[in-house]
């Protein structure tokens, strides 16, 4: 089943809604760890953000199905 979203005539992959979604949740809690200090404590911080990204895009798409 392809799924899109008609935005203004272009019709958009409804995963890239998703993905940008997850972003800007990502971003928020990148944000609040930074200023909590808890992102001193990532061992990695470049593995650990793209693991928020994946993990807040699947709550994204969960949340919209």
């Amino acid at each position: 089943m392809n799924l899109s979203v008609n935005i203004y005539g272009v019709f958009v992959p409804a995963l890239l809604i998703y993905i940008l979604g997850g972003l800007v949740l990502a971003w928020g809690i990148r944000r609040l760890m930074t200023v909590a200090g808890l992102y001193r404590l990532v061992w990695h911080p470049a593995l650990f953000d793209l693991a928020v990204i994946v993990i807040a895009t699947g709550v994204v798409f969960a949340a919209f199905r």
